[in-house]
């Protein structure tokens, strides 16, 4: 791979930090903690960097973002990272007014098999941590993983957990589960190492709906409680 920027060029000293991934592509990365500012401000500079002429996509992640461009030269990516970065400076978050749903879930039991565990490790009941789980609000920072799958912002510092060391080679569509600081909902069955709560049946990905996904960035939700299951 030809014209490589170096980190120590592309390390900035403030609370983030640009990573040249390809010739085509700068990531941007922001200090932890993941907050919903940060997320607003990705928002905002996704909108002004797709308006750039080299620009041919730009990503959201969490508190990430990457922009993918024409091929470039070595001057040309450090002339590109260095506008960008003045473009942070000059950029405020951007707010999206969206839409307040509500999904309910049985957790527990067939629908969440590692809940209890989870709790056992966590040194809370499993009351306790359905309870946490669901008075939250969550904030939908982006669309990602599979169509319609959530990334949510807001969920409790006592229930991040680390993922399953063996992820599952089939989890059911509508589950609902804990991976780090992350929570969010599977909308197909599929592989995935994230810790099972429990799980809805409520579509969140409907090709006969205009948009298919129930779901967009800046729509906040609930986690509503239809039942516990124990065993």
């Amino acid at each position: 791979m030809p014209n490589l920027i170096s980190n120590a060029e592309l390390n900035s000293p403030d609370q983030h930090t640009w990573q040249l991934c390809s010739e085509t592509n700068l990531t941007l990365h922001f200090a932890k903690p993941i907050t919903l500012q940060k997320q607003q401000l990705c928002w905002a500079l996704a909108d002004r960097i797709r308006k750039l002429l080299t620009v041919t996509e730009v990503v959201i992640g969490m508190n990430t973002l990457s922009v993918f461009t024409q091929p470039l030269t070595f001057i040309e990516l450090n002339e590109l990272k260095q506008h960008l970065t003045q473009l942070i400076k000059q950029t405020e978050g951007q707010s999206i007014q969206g839409k307040h749903i509500q999904i309910p879930v049985q957790y527990g039991g067939e629908y969440g098999p590692d809940l209890k565990p989870m709790a056992q490790a966590l040194g809370l009941s499993v009351e306790e941590v359905v309870k946490l789980h669901s008075e939250a609000i969550y904030t939908v920072y982006f669309i990602g993983f599979q169509p319609g799958f959530p990334y949510l912002g807001g969920l409790s510092e006592k229930l991040y957990f680390p993922r399953r060391e063996t992820p599952r080679t089939q989890v059911p569509a509508g589950s609902v589960g804990i991976g780090g600081e992350q929570t969010g909902v599977y909308p197909f069955s599929s592989p995935g190492g994230w810790q099972l709560l429990g799980r809805t049946q409520m579509p969140l990905f409907d090709l006969t709906q205009n948009p298919p996904t129930a779901l967009s960035a800046g729509d906040t939700l609930q986690f509503t409680v239809l039942d516990i299951h124990y065993s």
